[in-house]
């Protein structure tokens, strides 16, 4: 089967320069702030584009077929590579630091750079579909990770199964749960994308299987990240709707953000059962206060899960530029962000088929 021709190939998605002139030599003095005053706070990698599932909303097998061009090995950033780009954002402000993928426990020797990451005065934390987990829970653990978030997008076998689209049991998951939480990466953080009309009959099963579990559930409006996955709004479940589904059987109450500009919505069981949180990038846009930035698995740069472009630090590295190039680089970028695609969001500009980055290579 031919790769869809809407489909943007890894290897010639479009690349931006990065930024040069006046905001390139500018002074690193002070907060960095882009030009909506956003700082940046997290900085999200993606260390692999490839991923053992086929997620309908992310990897759909009539895209990612045996034929997607995925990276080649030599168009991956080193271990090294990542460290050293990982140490400047932290200079610039960085305070938490989140390994992505595709799937990242994929990538040989993950925990190797878990273990330099770590190092950083940063909280590191890792985002997983959760398969390999079971096996790799403990060698994460040792190497200084500190938590770690799953998707799970159902509860119910033959639904999940659905879903990833590769036959993963939800049992082969709740044991990445359980081998994470037994190993202190916790609270671990249970993430469930909901598409209307495939999944959001889960949203009951799953907020039952979880209430006093010490995990905290999470879900996520389907968005049109990328241009593979279909997307229309009529798939959307609003999250107003989740937390009233919830809400009916279990009481809800409103708690405040752990910090600003985090993008969950947090509601706590009335009964004492722990937490849900619900991301509504969809229905109620939280661009006025993202302070991402995300890194793909080949050095592009992005600002935004939405971009259509990124910008190269790889070729930055691989010329000889040292640590102040990338600061002023990566600080160039950051001044001239003013990304809000969610706040400005209509149905013309949300049609696939437009020239998005895809969410397994960029990372969620």
């Amino acid at each position: 089967m031919k790769t869809d021709a809407r489909i943007i190939p890894i290897a010639s998605a479009p690349k931006a320069a990065l930024p040069t002139g006046d905001d390139f030599a500018a002074p690193l003095q002070g907060e960095l702030l882009d030009r909506r005053q956003r700082r940046v706070r997290d900085l999200r990698i993606s260390v692999t584009d490839r991923c053992n599932f086929r997620c309908v909303y992310c990897m759909p097998k009539s895209v990612f077929d045996d034929n997607y061009n995925f990276l080649p090995r030599k168009q991956l950033l080193s271990f090294e590579e990542i460290v050293r780009i990982a140490k400047v954002f932290v200079e610039l402000g960085v305070e938490k630091i989140r390994i992505t993928g595709g799937e990242p426990l994929l990538r040989r020797h993950i925990e190797n750079l878990i273990e330099q990451l770590a190092r950083l005065p940063v909280e590191l934390t890792l985002t997983t579909n959760g398969s390999l987990l079971a096996k790799k829970a403990r060698a994460l653990k040792d190497a200084g990770l500190n938590r770690v978030t799953v998707s799970l997008d159902g509860i119910d076998d033959a639904v999940f199964k659905r879903m990833n689209d590769v036959d993963y049991a939800v049992g082969d998951v709740l044991d990445g749960i359980a081998a994470a939480s037994a190993v202190g990466l916790a609270p671990v953080k249970v993430n469930c994308v909901v598409k209307r009309g495939s999944n959001d009959d889960q949203v009951l099963p799953l907020a039952r299987h979880f209430r006093h579990s010490g995990h905290i559930l999470r879900f996520i409006e389907f968005m049109d990240v990328g241009s593979s996955n279909g997307w229309r709004m009529d798939e959307v479940l609003p999250s107003a709707e989740v937390v009233a589904r919830i809400s009916a059987e279990f009481p809800l109450a409103a708690i405040d953000a752990n910090y600003p500009g985090e993008v969950a919505e947090r509601w706590r069981y009335t009964d004492g059962g722990g937490e849900i949180g619900v991301i509504s990038s969809v229905t109620q846009a939280f661009c006025s206060s993202c302070t991402r930035i995300r890194l793909s698995t080949e050095g592009q740069l992005y600002t935004c899960l939405f971009a259509q472009g990124g910008h190269d630090l790889r070729a930055t590295m691989r010329k000889g530029g040292g640590d102040e190039a990338l600061r002023r680089a990566i600080a160039a970028v950051w001044r001239g962000r003013e990304d809000r695609y969610s706040e400005i969001r209509t149905a013309a500009t949300a049609l696939p088929g437009s020239a998005r980055i895809e969410m397994s290579y960029i990372g969620g």
